[in-house]
């Protein structure tokens, strides 16, 4: 498989049916193969539940599942925030550790497991709840526009790796790696600048925050043309089911940091106003 930004895919099997999956040989299972693509189906017989290919179904199902669960769980915290039910802050640090620590947990697990990832959402959900409900009471309005922009983005994104408009070579996946390795790398040194004191005023309300958030947002958008590839090698190779919610898992990584950045994007663009 192409190689990937996205921690989610790194330990992903190499291959599928036809390539060295471990614990699943197509032959020993008396599946015939009549000429269809791996993932799509053409056995003779129906493959057991736990070892069918992946398809597209499962893809958006289970990104759907876990979507779901994270937009839930950030409502009732933004509203519990605004109403002043919540202080924003220990749903914030709690999300945000929870959330950390899940994602390593499932990204260094060898088995994909449905309740690490749904569990990973709503501590997504709760640190992005926690956060919009701060930005939102100082901009209301702006949580709506956040999450219509992120989708405008996903819908543009999926929209442009389907027609082709941008094709996915392994120029471009190096690129987009680079691009988002360099981004991480200047959130650290900026992190670690800032416990001394120091600002290079890459975060803030100005012409210089506002070119670096347009930047991060173009680099997230690339990643989802990654993704997008990386799921659809893995349906077409046939690799297993349920390895549908690695894709979830990655796609919803992406979209926090995509969230993120457009919300603060839309924040500095009022302030400066």
């Amino acid at each position: 498989m192409r190689s990937t930004s996205n921690p989610a895919f790194r330990n992903l099997p190499q291959g599928g049916y036809g390539g060295g999956y471990a614990g699943f040989q197509p032959q020993a299972q008396g599946y015939q193969d009549q000429g269809n693509p791996p993932g799509y189906g053409g056995y003779n017989a129906p493959p057991a539940t736990n070892d069918r290919p992946m398809t597209v179904d499962d893809v958006v199902t289970k990104t759907a599942a876990t979507l779901g669960v994270a937009l839930v769980v950030g409502i009732i915290t933004a509203v519990l925030v605004l109403g002043r039910t919540i202080s924003p802050y220990p749903p914030m640090i709690i999300g945000l550790i929870a959330g950390l620590v899940l994602s390593l947990v499932v990204i260094f697990k060898r088995t994909p497991n449905p309740a690490l990832v749904l569990a990973y959402s709503a501590a997504e959900g709760l640190f992005l709840g926690a956060i919009t409900g701060i930005f939102e009471s100082f901009a209301p309005g702006i949580a709506f526009q956040a999450i219509l922009g992120t989708a405008l983005v996903f819908i543009t994104m999926l929209v442009v790796y389907k027609t082709g408009a941008v094709k996915v070579t392994p120029k471009l996946t190096k690129w987009i790696i680079g691009a988002t390795a360099g981004a991480a790398g200047l959130m650290l040194v900026n992190l670690l600048l800032s416990m001394f004191g120091v600002n290079l005023g890459i975060r803030d309300a100005g012409p210089l925050g506002i070119g670096i958030s347009l930047l991060f947002i173009g680099i997230a958008a690339f990643n989802f043309l990654l993704d997008f590839d990386m799921a659809d090698q893995m349906i077409r190779s046939g690799t297993p089911s349920k390895f549908a919610w690695y894709v979830a898992f990655g796609l919803m990584t992406t979209l926090v940091w995509l969230y993120l950045e457009i919300l603060r994007l839309l924040y500095m663009l009022q302030s400066s106003d």
